[in-house]
């Protein structure tokens, strides 16, 4: 896949394509290809550009922010948080998926696979899409934050209210860049082992983001996944 001439197949082409053409997507994108050539890096390549594909611009309810990529084998795909079909689960998403049993009930699901939340407007994006095999936040600050700065940007203009669910100081950073006149947004710390238990667990989100959407006359999202 060319990382430059990318073509969303939806409306994420006319709102952010014109980030392709920057110099700093172009230093990032020269940065990639030699490290795709070179190194493992994860998600393929392919699905970098997934949670675009998922969840168009205008479809999007809701965006959870993910810092980057899981970093072990065939677990990323593009999605923050969701790992691909027949993968254990990652200490993060176990907690996520007990505090979605604490707060609505949905049972403990087989896969970790979270497209079902994407296809209902859930923007499942990490702050930086893409990281080397077995090295945590090893692509950071080579252009990926400005790149879903200008995104989060792009959804603080729109008229239609969003809910942000910002999970740990990283997302918490993009704080800034939205508009919250407009906008909701939720805090907890990560999910991750290090810190669920300072507040992340019994942070309700799930029952908080369908109350939000209720509350605008907008369909609930249907957690559960089995």
């Amino acid at each position: 896949m060319e990382l430059k001439k990318q073509i969303f197949h939806n409306d994420w082409q006319q709102v952010i394509g014109k980030e392709f053409d920057k110099p700093y997507y172009l230093e990032l994108r020269a940065f990639l290809k030699e490290e795709y050539a070179e190194q493992t890096i994860y998600p393929a390549m392919e699905n970098i550009w997934s949670a675009f594909e998922h969840t168009a611009y205008r479809d999007v309810k809701v965006v959870i922010l993910g810092q980057d990529p899981y970093h072990g084998p065939n677990q990323a795909h593009g999605l923050s948080f969701s790992v691909l079909p027949g993968v254990a689960h990652p200490p993060s998403l176990q907690n996520l998926l007990k505090e979605l049993k604490e707060d609505i009930g949905c049972e403990k699901p087989k896969d970790g696979t979270l497209t079902k939340w994407a296809d209902q407007g859930i923007l499942m994006m990490n702050s930086v899409l893409t990281v080397r095999a077995g090295e945590a936040h090893s692509h950071r600050n080579k252009g990926w934050e400005t790149f879903t700065d200008s995104v989060i940007g792009k959804l603080s203009e729109r008229e239609e209210p969003i809910v942000f669910i910002l999970w740990g100081k990283p997302a918490q950073m993009k704080k800034r860049l939205i508009d919250l006149d407009k906008h909701d947004v939720l805090e907890a710390p990560h999910p991750s082992p290090l810190s669920a238990h300072r507040g992340f667990f019994d942070s309700r989100p799930y029952s908080k983001v369908n109350s939000l959407l209720q509350s605008r006359g907008q369909q609930p999202i249907d957690f559960c996944l089995d």
